[in-house]
């Protein structure tokens, strides 16, 4: 394949290629090691190093140079694994370069030429291999061109899809075409000889929704900090939404939370991204929050298929969703069975004879010598050649773990207990019964049986068994022994900001619980939170994980406790536990959406639901740990582990409804604190042993005592969650938070906006309005650079960092501020402007990052416009003068003259033959200056002498 040119030396190459073709401009080179038949030692070392190098970092077998006459410095501009490829290349070079170059005098001409062929042809292939990647190339091909003539932007800016629809402007409907793409959404319509066009980056959008108006049923609503768009009249709505909302989403992530894509791969590259890429990535995104899976999962098939379900004796039809280490399937309706396979605890997959009532069967075998039988796959053969393929390398993988020495921590520590008084051997009996017909561990059959045994409380006896089980942990767990006991070692002694923090909490942590008020139970929870802080920097150590950590401790082994906290904070809470803990308020935002839809008369009498919200996200961030009796709040971990957040938002609704008529009647936001507070403390494990009856004359109400308040039962209000809230999807939950991810990450940054002007504007004597264009048009020039930049995307992100100082979180480079300059200063210098603007960026730049912050910006602006006259020419005197200036600068304008060299002392030669210092010239001119401004300062007259005004005595 045809590649930009990368410069190369021929000297440091000529040991580890060899030249299979030449002329006096090209090379065609086969890396060694790579069909050699010969066996030389040379050749065989080449080859091997390559063979063991990760894939990522392995080099191509063959390669075409572009070489210079006498120079040492070429340039590769192809690439490719085989050698057919290559002389395709080379052919072409030769037929329709090799004899136009000879005309060339200059060396410098011929690179340029042959560079710029070489651009062209990636531009062609890059769109050619974007339309090939639709359903329908020629038709994406021609939207492709009319988008690039109609809107102007670079060819860089990739085309997702297009839309036909209409774009109402008041009562007015435009029919058009909308397009989609990485970084804006843009639309055209030309009708009856009017042309109506606009273009709108994803970074502007504050919010989508789809409304219904009195014109229409259904429309996409697009709202930004200036407008407001609505549109309408899709083929396909519903698809329409879901590409808008995730192309708006991605790009935000990307522009103002490069953390959240770290895992996802396929999203960094923007050339990647087309509409089936798309869709694979909502589908990825929905089984990983399904089944609770590690983020890095990559989704490999998708297969409809049925399985045999023994405790219903049929088999039950739904989808098979494999990953790179697990096997997942899930019925057609969502809940009703799933089941949970990880490859490490598969023995074999086997194809099984076909017949007219097990169709294209498929056996799978665990370790638990059980086996799951899939039938009505319809591409059976590259599935299991997938899967079995996978399965080995994950075998040989985990038996390079198991070789090594396995260094165990023992800790004496034990599992504590609490021994309660309950009603829990019914329960445990059920669970008994239950295991032997479902199974028993990661695999087992999950159905809406096992959700009831949950909804009542797990024994104690095999609550942390199941916990490890639900979250997938224990096979974490089994695949790295003695992770954790080396993250202890490695964490020992070590000081730092979480540390601090983990120690100020520990005793924090569940005071009144016996377990944690000796000195073992502390330090069994500092050595898993200094873990964990070890293990993850970037998100350390979080208000909220003490409690859940301690939690976990009570149920499981300290090494299970470390696991499950690495499930629910990496797995199942997504972003909750970091700086801005950005998932806890995408949750939040998203939990106002269900209360307006499914608790309609409470969103009617409480219109601002944020105070509900902000009493809600402790609910959230604890698993309900910090507002229920413990015993009671033990149960929701129960159901968290096994439905993981559409447990919590069930919950959440269901404590709303039921306290729905007295928040009505609340007068103000701390009256529904107190509600919700007081009837969460009421909610019981079990019934409380009944109080004597008293006598009829002796009761409450006749002495004018209150009467005795009931308890609530958590079993009662779990059982009420799913029953009124139970058709709440993981589907519709993460169709939500793409939505509402994208007014959070908007609300951070008015955050930013207003905080960073708060700082900037005692400064400067720009109006706060102007201040806040130029704050705009600041952070607009950086995400161009983000869009387009020559650094490309990794290097562009480095520029965001939101841990930074408000004023700091924006920076511009020397390209980006050159831009600014031509937009924005008073006055240009002609042919000299890009010197001026590289000495000012220069003299700028402080620390010497090559970058720029707003604040820099804001005063040099200000200083520019508002002033006094000595200030602007000491700013231009500083601009001749080091730092500004450089030995290194390449500048052949007159303003660098030997006069200015700065190996020169710095002098003006007068008319009069006098040498003086440029300073003392500097000093003169200003007194001059001030002595000028006097001049037309009016005078004020003397005072009259009243004694000769008055008459003679």
């Amino acid at each position: 394949m045809w590649l930009n040119p990368e410069e190369v030396l021929l000297k440091n190459a000529l040991k580890l290629w060899v030249t299979e073709k030449s002329n006096e401009f090209f090379l065609l080179q086969r890396r060694r090691g790579h069909g050699d038949t010969g066996g030389k030692f040379t050749g065989l070392l080449v080859g091997a190093l390559d063979s063991v190098l990760d894939s990522n970092a392995r080099v191509t077998p063959f390669r075409i140079l572009l070489q210079m006459p006498g120079s040492q410095v070429s340039w590769t501009i192809a690439c490719g694994a085989a050698v057919g490829e290559m002389n395709r290349h080379w052919d072409w070079l030769v037929q329709n370069l090799l004899h136009s170059l000879s005309v060339f005098e200059n060396k410098e001409d011929v690179a340029s030429f042959v560079k710029g062929k070489v651009k062209g042809l990636i531009a062609e292939e890059v769109r050619g291999r974007q339309a090939a990647q639709e359903e329908e190339p020629e038709k994406f091909r021609e939207a492709l061109l009319k988008f690039e003539l109609c809107f102007g932007l670079p060819s860089s800016e990739k085309l997702v899809t297009t839309y036909s629809c209409c774009c109402w402007k008041g009562r007015v409907p435009r029919q058009g075409w909308l397009y989609l793409s990485i970084n804006h959404m843009a639309f055209y319509s030309f009708l009856l000889g009017k042309e109506v066009k606009f273009v709108i980056p994803w970074a502007e959008v504050t919010r989508l929704e789809r409304v219904s108006t009195g014109l229409m049923t259904d429309m996409v609503r697009v709202m930004t900090r200036r407008c407001q768009l609505d549109f309408s009249m899709f083929l396909s709505l519903d698809e329409a939404f879901g590409v808008i909302g995730q192309l708006a989403d991605i790009a935000l992530r990307r522009l103002l939370d490069s953390e959240g894509l770290e895992l996802d791969r396929v999203l960094q590259q923007s050339s990647n991204i087309t509409k089936r890429v798309l869709e694979e990535q909502a589908l990825r995104t929905y089984v990983l929050a399904l089944f609770r899976l590690p983020r890095g999962e990559r989704l490999q098939e998708v297969a409809l298929c049925s399985v045999w379900t023994p405790h219903a004796r049929c088999h039950t039809t739904g989808t098979l969703f494999t990953t790179d280490s697990y096997l997942c399937f899930a019925s057609r309706d969502e809940g009703h069975c799933s089941l949970l396979i990880p490859l490490s605890e598969v023995i074999s997959i086997e194809k099984a004879e076909s017949t007219s009532l097990l169709p294209n069967p498929v056996i799978v075998s665990v370790r638990s010598k059980k086996a799951f039988q899939l039938i009505e796959l319809q591409d059976r053969d590259s599935l299991v050649d997938g899967l079995t393929s996978r399965l080995r390398a994950l075998q040989w993988k985990h038996s390079m773990f198991r070789s090594k020495k396995s260094l165990v921590y023992y800790s004496n520590t034990t599992n504590f207990l609490c021994h309660w008084c309950y009603r829990l051997i019914y329960c445990k009996r059920l669970w008994e019964d239950h295991f032997p017909e479902y199974g028993r561990g990661v695999h087992m059959f999950r159905t809406e049986k096992i959700q009831k045994l949950v909804a009542m409380g797990i024994p104690e006896s095999l609550r942390g068994e199941l916990w490890m089980t639900f979250s997938d942990a224990s096979s974490e767990l089994a695949s790295h022994p003695g992770y954790y006991s080396g993250l202890v070692t490695e964490s020992m002694g070590q000081s730092s900001l979480a540390t601090e923090e983990i120690e100020r909490d520990l005793h924090r942590s569940l005071p009144d619980h016996p377990a944690f008020q000796n000195v073992k139970g502390i330090a069994a929870l500092r050595r898993v939170l200094t873990a964990y802080a070890h293990r993850n920097p970037k998100i350390g150590y979080c208000q909220s994980m003490n409690i859940l950590a301690s939690v976990l401790l009570l149920y499981t082994k300290e090494e299970e406790a470390f696991s499950l906290l690495v499930a629910v904070c990496e797995r199942m809470l997504p972003d909750y536990f970091n700086r801005r803990v950005i998932g806890a308020q995408v949750d939040q935002s998203v939990f106002e959406e269900l209360i307006r839809d499914r608790l309609p008369e409470l969103a009617e009498h409480i219109p601002d639901l944020s105070p509900l919200s902000s009493i809600s996200l402790s609910w959230f961030l604890t698993l309900f740990l910090s507002v229920l009796p413990f015993r009671s709040a033990v149960c929701v971990v129960d159901c968290f582990f096994f439905h993981g957040i559409k447990a919590i938002f069930q919950l959440g609704l269901a404590v709303l409804d039921a306290n729905a008529t007295a928040l009505c009647a609340s007068a103000d936001d701390s009256q529904a604190l107190m509600i919700l507070t007081g009837f969460l403390d009421q909610v019981k494990y079990d019934e409380d042993p009944s109080p004597p009856t008293p006598h009829p004359s002796q009761s409450g109400e006749e002495e004018g005592r209150p009467p005795v308040k009931q308890h609530t039962l958590i079993t009662d209000l779990i059982a009420d969650s799913y029953e009124k809230f139970g058709d709440l999807t993981v589907r519709q939950i993460e169709k939500l938070r793409c939505r509402h991810r994208i007014q959070v990450l908007q609300a951070h940054e008015d955050t930013t906006k207003e905080n960073a002007l708060r700082v900037v504007t005692p400064d400067v004597s720009l109006s706060p309005e102007n201040l806040a264009d130029v704050y705009d048009l600041f952070k607009t020039e950086h995400f161009i650079n983000l869009y387009w930049g020559d650094g490309g995307t990794t290097l562009a992100l480095q520029h965001h960092d939101p841990g930074r100082p408000y004023v700091e979180q924006y920076r511009v480079d020397r390209v980006q501020f050159k831009s600014l300059y031509m937009l924005l200063v008073p006055w240009l210098c002609g042919f000299h402007t890009d010197t001026v603007a590289h000495r000012t960026f220069t003299l700028l730049d402080q620390d010497r990052d090559s970058l720029i912050t707003f604040r820099e910006f804001a005063g040099w602006l200000d200083t520019l416009y508002f002033e006094e006259l000595n200030e602007k020419v000491r700013l231009l005197y500083r601009l001749h003068i080091p730092p500004a200036l450089t030995e290194s600068e390449d500048d052949p304008s007159p303003l660098k003259s030997p006069q200015l060299s700065t190996t020169r002392p710095l002098h003006v030669e007068l008319p009069n033959g006098e040498m003086r210092d440029f300073q003392e010239q500097l000093k003169q001119m200003l007194k001059d200056l001030a002595k000028e401004k006097e001049k037309d300062v009016e005078q004020p007259v003397p005072p009259m002498n009243q004694c000769c005004l008055c008459p003679p005595s």
